[in-house]
């Protein structure tokens, strides 16, 4: 996927709660086991995955991302949004 368009993506899914804005107060890495990005929704078959569980005030999201997801998320996360 294309890094403008897996923005866009990350950025749509911040907005509608799909990602979690706040940190992940737990996070680690390992070799993917049949996940699916939860950032681009493609298969994570790099070799390795990272993964994570989000605070939200609802209750605890688990997320798991391919690092450059990741980065990414990170990066639109901090973003002052509108």
């Amino acid at each position: 996927m294309e890094n403008a368009a897996l923005r866009l993506r990350i950025r749509q899914k911040l907005q509608d709660g799909r990602l979690p804005l706040n940190g992940i107060s737990r996070i680690w890495g390992g070799p993917p086991a049949g996940e699916h990005c939860d950032a681009c929704d493609r298969l994570i078959t790099e070799p390795l995955v990272i993964e994570g569980i989000a605070s939200l005030v609802a209750g605890r999201q688990s997320v798991q991302m391919h690092v450059e997801c990741f980065a990414i998320w990170d990066d639109e996360r901090q973003e002052p949004r509108p």
